[in-house]
């Protein structure tokens, strides 16, 4: 059996709002750091690649 090496993705989503740049954060609902903000991000699931698990953890949030 090959050992699972857990790999997680993190998004930096940026984009221009009102000429300024912005980025796309969200409150921690969990510990460690609740009601911190945040960059979304997760671990990639053995069944998907980097784009899919990108998807999959923007659509979470």
């Amino acid at each position: 059996m090959v050992p699972r090496i857990p790999v997680s993705v993190d998004l930096v989503v940026l984009t221009v709002r009102c000429q300024e740049l912005s980025a796309l954060v969200w409150r921690r609902d969990k510990q460690p750091y609740e009601g911190r903000w945040a960059l979304s991000g997760g671990f990639i699931q053995l069944d998907e690649d980097l784009p899919a698990a990108a998807e999959r953890v923007l659509a979470e949030r």
